[in-house]
């Protein structure tokens, strides 16, 4: 699948693309564990266009800047009016 043709509430989601960006890693106290839970927002892009491409903990040292990657099973989703692809449990990030 292209990033062009990726619309919020799409699921089980496989798109390939180039990191082009990682921001910076907040953090937060989760309301539902307690516990604290990392996240960064990164850019994917193909030659289609770009999403951004939200990172949970320990996939946010998954991957790098200038790396291509395949999202598996990912799910799409509106926050704040921007498109985001999201991994989820049930999806991987692969390195290819």
């Amino acid at each position: 699948m292209r990033i062009k043709d990726l619309k919020p509430g799409m699921q089980n989601v496989d798109v390939e693309g180039t990191i082009t960006k990682i921001g910076r890693t907040r953090s937060f106290i989760s309301r539902k564990t307690g516990r604290r839970v990392f996240i960064a927002e990164a850019v994917l892009e193909d030659d289609s266009g770009s999403i951004v491409l939200v990172l949970w903990n320990q996939q946010i040292r998954q991957v790098n800047k200038g790396d291509r990657v395949a999202i598996k099973r990912g799910y799409v989703k509106e926050y704040r009016g921007v498109l985001q692809l999201n991994v989820g449990r049930e999806g991987k990030i692969l390195k290819i």
